[in-house]
């Protein structure tokens, strides 16, 4: 049994929250991590329980990875913190105290053949919209379901939420089986693979979990960061993904972020997640968005039985795809709200009517004051950099080029002078700047990769 450090977690906390509500703000800390509070887990290492799933969503999103790295610096005992919603703590806490069953003969995660359990039937490749921004992880997924010869091994699939990743993993599931229907196919939640391991222990039939997952010609595991900080299920994985690559066998992961930032994940397993294919979801842009609106628009149509149902005017669509902040999933709900409310008057509707139709449900792009910092903090996080590293003397282009993007942006999207923004990063020179806005202004005709950055980071800055 593990021995509990003498520094009490509760003391832990209070240290790393005073220091979460400086760096999160009042209002999402009062929000989210404030109704929260630490409990010991049943292996020992902390869990932070919190009052609602959103809530625990929202804080292994955007507050966990800080959480963990603040707890190492005041915790000797280098103990996990993981975060669970306070009825999965509850009712986890009450399984442990069950009294053991004898063994179980099956463990239940994979559909008889021809079917594959927890695959959503509208998530195919015939209802993924493909543009710039998604493009190469729609094609390597495509190569994984037609089973071609010389494939990467794991391919790993990362992005925001609402991204498509779901999307492309259902997806491969239905082609994949489709193209070979005696094939075994498992298709898993990272919580649904840590709660069926954790009920095989309990159950005394680890071997009969081990057998179907290891078993799989191709196991798909969706949001595997929600297994960082579990350790036995961590090492479950590790396993179950090494004898699945040595005999061949397909494995394909989604998350929200690429293996290299999963710092919550071991390092070997890591490791592994790493080192086939790594294909990144990005924000989509102008043209990908009016094809989705376009898309879900017909399958409304179709799904309504409303075969006259008239598209929309020309400036509505551009006001969906360009205004409405958010990611995909977002953007296919305000197309939801709009039909829904506009009725037969869809066709019909204008501009000022669809604005004030969506008005209640969306944050439509209000022009807000955004920030130096703010700037400077999103581009650093896009390129992989910290923020010092943008107010630094270091040259390097890995360095230079991202500075260059925040400057610009800072040009377009906030009122400061060339002189002042100049102030801002570490002191330089006005020419400085003038100098960054011009070369970026350069690049954007002539360099995609910085044109995709640029376009990136101007929408995140909207969807703030």
């Amino acid at each position: 049994m593990t021995s509990w450090s003498p520094i009490l977690p509760e003391t832990v906390w209070t240290k790393v929250a005073s220091i979460l509500r400086r760096e999160l703000g009042e209002g999402p800390y009062n929000s989210y991590v404030a109704p929260s509070s630490v409990k010991p887990g049943p292996y020992g290492d902390p869990v932070l329980v919190t009052p609602t799933v959103y809530a625990r969503d929202w804080i292994a999103r955007n507050a966990l990875r800080r959480a963990q790295e603040l707890w190492n610096e005041h915790d000797g005992e280098a103990r996990v913190l993981d975060v669970k919603a306070r009825i999965e703590f509850d009712d986890a806490a009450v399984a442990a105290q069950q009294p053991a069953k004898e063994p179980a003969p099956v463990i239940a995660v994979a559909a008889p053949q021809g079917r594959v359990t927890g695959l959503q039937e509208r998530l195919t490749f015939d209802s993924f919209v493909a543009g710039r921004g998604n493009e190469f992880a729609y094609s390597m997924s495509r190569q994984v379901a037609s089973w071609a010869d010389g494939h990467f091994n794991p391919v790993f699939l990362h992005g925001p939420y609402g991204y498509g990743k779901t999307h492309l993993l259902n997806a491969i599931g239905w082609e994949a089986q489709a193209r070979r229907p005696e094939a075994k196919i498992v298709y898993l939640t990272a919580e649904k693979f840590t709660s069926t391991f954790v009920k095989a222990i309990m159950d005394r039939s680890t071997a009969a979990f081990k057998d179907e997952v290891r078993g799989a010609d191709l196991l798909l595991v969706d949001d595997v960061h929600f297994i960082g900080g579990k350790t036995s299920s961590q090492e479950e994985l590790f396993h179950t993904l090494t004898t699945l690559i040595e005999n061949n066998h397909r494995v394909v992961f989604t998350a929200d972020r690429p293996p290299s930032q999963l710092t919550e994940i071991e390092a070997r397993l890591r490791s592994h997640l790493s080192s086939g294919l790594v294909c990144a979801l990005d924000v989509a842009d102008q043209n990908l968005r009016m094809g989705i609106v376009e898309r879900k628009l017909d399958q409304l149509q179709q799904r309504l039985g409303a075969s006259g149902l008239a598209h929309p005017r020309a400036d509505v669509l551009h006001f969906l795809a360009e205004r409405v902040p958010g990611s995909i999933r977002e953007l296919e709900g305000a197309v939801n709200t709009l039909v829904a409310s506009a009725g037969p008057r869809l066709g019909s509707l204008t501009l000022e009517e669809a604005m004030a139709l969506l008005q209640p449900n969306l944050k439509v792009a209000v022009e807000r004051r955004v920030t130096v910092d703010e700037i400077q903090k999103l581009t650093a996080d896009h390129f992989g950099l910290k923020q010092a590293d943008l107010l630094s003397e270091r040259r390097t282009r890995s360095v230079a080029r991202p500075r260059q993007v925040a400057m610009w942006l800072c040009k377009q999207h906030t009122t400061r002078s060339y002189p002042d923004i100049g102030r801002r990063f570490g002191g330089r020179d006005h020419t400085t700047v003038l100098h960054a806005v011009k070369k970026i202004e350069e690049l954007l005709t002539s360099d995609d990769q910085i044109a995709r950055d640029v376009e990136a980071l101007t929408r995140k800055l909207r969807n703030a």
